[in-house]
């Protein structure tokens, strides 16, 4: 299922809203959640909301200075424990982008969930964001379209797929139930292939910057 271009468009500006937000927010070096946080938390969501940004919040002070796999790794296990759960059943509504502390203090998310809180993650522990990539993709056994979050060595380089459907980090090449259509960053927006980044779709920035999207 080849999403429209205005379609995919809508997506990379919603999440360009998500990037200011989070560089507004958190800035760009830290990466401790405030205690403060966690007794709103703990007042409005109960006990076990808290826990889970506090094992967050542990899980990246215990990993900051690990390698990068290691990093990849933990992040993606740790997000996953979290239950899909769909943005209707969740919000009220048919498309809901929740932001990773939303998506912690319900527990649950749908797949563009789990890909915002392990980007926003991912980039907050050091990992270059013009390496991790918001992707869509048809799974091919639901038969719907999916997002995953992909990571590139290089531009050039088979990425790696994290996703909330299988817990394995595998290189695209071997997800046979996934075919990729869009990936975007802060930075692009490109036709999504399984080795490379594919073909830059042309403007795409240019028009959102000026916001005529």
């Amino acid at each position: 299922m080849i999403l429209p271009y205005k379609q995919s468009m809508r997506m990379y500006k919603t999440f360009l809203i998500f990037l200011s937000l989070f560089i507004l927010t958190l800035g760009a070096k830290q990466n401790v959640i405030k205690r403060k946080i966690f007794l709103k938390i703990d007042s409005k969501y109960g006990k076990n909301a808290t826990k889970r940004v506090e094992a967050l919040n542990k899980l990246m002070n215990s990993i900051v200075d690990s390698t990068l796999e290691e990093k990849l790794q933990k992040v993606n296990n740790f997000f996953n424990q979290m239950q899909f759960a769909t943005d209707k059943l969740l919000w009220g509504k048919d498309d809901y982008w929740a932001t990773r502390k939303e998506f912690l203090e319900k527990g649950a998310g749908d797949c563009e969930d789990f890909v915002i809180a392990k980007y926003f993650t991912l980039k907050q522990l050091g990992v270059p964001s013009k390496k991790l990539f918001f992707t869509y993709v048809k799974a091919i056994k639901l038969k719907q379209a999916h997002m995953v979050l992909t990571y590139y060595k290089t531009p050039v380089s088979v990425p790696l797929v994290l996703d909330n459907i299988n817990p394995s980090i595998l290189p695209a090449t071997s997800r046979k139930d996934l075919i990729p259509v869009y990936s975007f960053n802060g930075d692009s927006l490109y036709l999504a292939k399984q080795q490379g980044l594919g073909r830059i779709i042309p403007s795409g920035m240019k028009k959102i910057k000026n916001g005529s999207i």
